[in-house]
């Protein structure tokens, strides 16, 4: 009886330990596969990759001493030039101008008045000459006067139809594949991705979960303001304003994510002058290890080339203080193999 409970009890031992084994040797399998999948497929070999890499596993593993909780792992992201290409004029702006076009049949006035004469005649110098001032008038009647639904239904028409007047594709189409991948490798290792953007909150609400994976509360945006009505059936709208209520870009950047999002991010990135605050509202920061990435522009066959005196995107002091606050600088031309999906 003794000798057949211990035949048995060797019998247990010897079985488990294969099991362990097998199994030991699974997760070992699995651990090498995960490791040589690329997270970062679109970008080229080189420092800018390895130093997102090194930084997002640094604050995620555990018992590192640069850990971040999941909890403090913000990363903010700006729109124009950073997620999708912003060139000749930033795509809300075009939006815009397509919008006054549509329009123009139920206003005849404007064939005299600017800069909707201007716009009718396709002659954009005199539309930008005009500054801020031409710049309102144009958001503020084609933004402005209907309700959020209205609103949000135009965007998303114009979205699925429009299209860009050099490469001929939807506007949706040119966001930046890099920077897709580096969304969802934050996201896969628990950081949640915010949009910080010069452009319209409403504006991009619209479209940004599909692109880009970014839900409706994680975009803080510029925006106008909005009143609560009441309709004859009793329908309770919101009615879009033309006044201005808060501009999300450069010293802006920083106060909208106080009040939006209400943490400091760890990790920034933005492409011009107009990010320079918001990046170095993250770098300067105490307590956590923290990322900022400028992307430059440098590709005028597959995008743009631009930087110091582009009238739009333009690149100055955040390009001379990169090296100071230690910003990464993406040079799109060398280190993208891929610009859009």
């Amino acid at each position: 009886m003794f000798l057949k409970q211990f035949i048995l009890a060797l019998f247990l031992v010897f079985t488990l330990g294969c099991k362990e084994s097998v199994k030991t040797d699974t997760i070992a399998q699995e651990t090498q596969g995960q490791e040589m999948v690329d997270p970062l497929p679109s970008w080229n070999e080189g420092a800018a990759k390895s130093a997102i890499i090194d930084f997002v596993t640094k604050t995620t593993t555990n018992g590192s001493s640069d850990f971040v909780p999941e909890k403090d792992r913000i990363a903010c992201f700006d729109n124009d030039g950073t997620l999708w290409t912003e060139q000749p004029l930033y795509f809300q702006f075009i939006f815009a101008i397509d919008r006054i076009k549509a329009m123009a049949p139920d206003h005849p006035e404007w064939k005299s008045e600017q800069p909707f004469k201007a716009i009718m005649e396709g002659d954009m110098e005199t539309v930008l000459a005009g500054g801020m001032k031409s710049v309102l008038s144009i958001l503020g009647t084609t933004h402005a006067g209907m309700t959020t639904d209205e609103f949000n239904k135009t965007v998303a028409d114009w979205i699925a139809t429009a299209t860009h007047p050099k490469t001929g594709k939807h506007y949706d189409e040119m966001i930046f594949k890099p920077m897709l991948e580096l969304l969802d490798y934050l996201r896969d290792h628990g950081y949640k991705t915010f949009i910080v953007s010069g452009g319209g909150i409403d504006f991009i609400r619209v479209w940004a979960e599909e692109a880009y994976g970014i839900p409706p509360d994680q975009v803080v945006g510029s925006s106008g303001k909005v009143t609560y009505e009441v309709k004859e059936d009793g329908t309770p709208v919101l009615i879009k304003q033309p006044e201005l209520n808060f501009i999300d870009d450069k010293e802006g950047k920083p106060v909208g994510i106080h009040q939006y999002i209400g943490k400091r991010p760890i990790f920034t990135a933005g492409n011009s002058d107009g990010d320079y605050q918001m990046l170095q509202y993250t770098s300067t920061a105490t307590g956590y290890p923290r990322f900022g990435l400028i992307v430059h522009h440098t590709d005028g066959e597959r995008e743009y080339a631009y930087d110091r005196e582009s009238h739009i995107g333009e690149l100055d002091q955040a390009l001379d203080d990169a090296e100071k606050y230690g910003w990464i600088i993406i040079d799109m031309k060398s280190d993208w193999n891929t610009i859009y999906p």
